[in-house]
């Protein structure tokens, strides 16, 4: 497929016209350069409570470091205090003391050791560094996971807090969290790639124990509410359940994950682990402070507002679906995405640390009607483009998603793209056997 080429005059689209004329050129990808060319982000966002931050695929040096520049910007200068990210959101409340002051700087790799590398470990050390040289600041900046325990891994790092919880709260309750952490512990890896498999060679039975379970285990939790909260506190009861119920969804998305690849899954079954995304979203932003704003950092296809189709069928429901009807306007998504480089395209290893390996994969030119070639044809280097007021005739109708195109109306599915000329695979990803 030939790339695209400039396009001018009356020979341009609509939408390429458009974009021409107002997408913003950016100046740095270096994460401490100034920050001014960034401040036509100001005006995009407007009063957004929740502005996130995609990208079209993991493991890009670009992306990483064009989300680091974005973070300076909505802390420093826009008043941002939380910066949530596409990670367990049960183990990231010891992320988020580190990130406070708690222990030292080097604790930081242990933390992180079983963590899949999607970059979460500057921003941390940034929010480290700014709210110690900020202690006087009234909010110091904060973490927040949103994720199933382990990007749904592993059901532990929700169920052990779980039945720690229990055997303080309601140790008759305890047994059935024994039984769920004993049988979770069996299938129990670092992503879902391999967790998924491991599951999947459960007896039947254990399968449906587990099941059963988790769901007796989370009714319970909601009926005796005042119980809980009357011998364990607010905060701990609310914790708690919402660490239990990501155990739930992901314990859901295993079956929906087999019937996905089996091919006769349910339409739109793998979007519980979204819709868990979004709540844990809404938990955080509820339990903050009036006015607090939240960056949000996910992968593209979790942010969009657009549901998830391939081949024509329906797939999933993704996180900013499910934001965007919650927060309406106050929700932004900013996809980042590029015309052309590598991607690290992602196959199932089982064998493999993360039950994956990442292959350094040369990127196709961009197709026609994607929103990388209308920034090709435009003749756009590393550039911003707001799309709330971009003229729908001939709009973009794909997007890159790794190494292939997700069909979606982009127009609908995103309110800026920030795009750069050429992706790079991170070095030193650790993600082999």
């Amino acid at each position: 497929m030939p790339a695209p080429t400039l396009t001018t005059g009356r020979d341009a689209p609509p939408f390429t016209t458009w974009l021409r004329d107002h997408a913003v050129p950016l100046t740095h990808l270096d994460p401490d350069a100034p920050l001014d060319d960034l401040e036509p982000l100001r005006d995009l966002i407007g009063n957004a409570r929740v502005v996130a931050i995609g990208e079209h695929s993991h493991f890009i040096e670009e992306f990483t470091r064009l989300r680091a520049r974005i973070l300076r910007f909505l802390a420093e200068r826009c008043g941002f205090t939380v910066l949530a990210f596409e990670y367990g959101f049960s183990e990231a409340f010891p992320l988020d003391a580190w990130a406070q002051g708690d222990g030292t700087d080097d604790d930081l790799s242990t933390h992180l050791a079983t963590a899949v590398p999607i970059g979460l470990e500057e921003p941390l050390r940034w929010i480290r560094h700014h709210n110690a040289r900020n202690t006087g600041a009234s909010q110091p900046v904060r973490f927040a996971g949103l994720d199933v325990p382990a990007a749904g891994g592993s059901l532990l790092p929700a169920l052990t807090p779980v039945a720690d919880y229990l055997s303080k709260i309601d140790p008759e309750t305890l047994p059935a969290a024994e039984t769920a952490t004993r049988i979770a512990a069996r299938f129990a890896g670092a992503s879902a790639s391999s967790a998924a498999p491991a599951w999947a060679r459960l007896p039947a039975t254990d399968q449906d124990i587990l099941t059963a379970t988790l769901t007796r285990l989370l009714i319970r939790f909601r009926a005796v509410e005042p119980l809980y909260v009357a011998r364990g506190g607010r905060h701990g009861y609310d914790v708690t359940l919402h660490r239990l119920e990501g155990a739930c969804q992901a314990d859901y998305g295993f079956r929906a994950m087999a019937g996905l690849y089996a091919g006769d899954g349910l339409t739109a079954d793998t979007s519980a682990r979204d819709l868990y995304m979004a709540r844990s979203l809404l938990w955080h932003l509820e339990r903050s402070r009036p006015g607090t704003r939240i960056v949000l950092v996910a992968h593209n296809a979790h942010i969009q507002t657009a549901p998830i189709s391939f081949d024509g069928r329906l797939t999933g429901l993704p996180m900013g679906q499910h934001l965007r009807a919650v927060l309406g306007p106050y929700y932004f998504a900013l996809g980042l995405t590029s015309t052309g480089g590598h991607t690290a395209e992602m196959i199932r290893d089982e064998q493999a640390r993360f039950g994956f390996t990442t292959v350094d994969t040369p990127l196709a030119p961009p197709e026609p009607g994607s929103a990388e070639a209308a920034f090709a044809a435009a003749g756009l280097g590393l550039s911003l483009a707001g799309l709330r007021q971009a003229p729908t005739a001939a709009a973009p109708d794909r997007i890159r998603l790794q190494s292939t195109f997700l069909h979606t109306p982009v127009l609908d599915a995103f309110d800026a793209i920030l795009h750069t000329p050429s992706s790079t695979v991170a070095r030193h990803l650790g993600t082999g056997r």
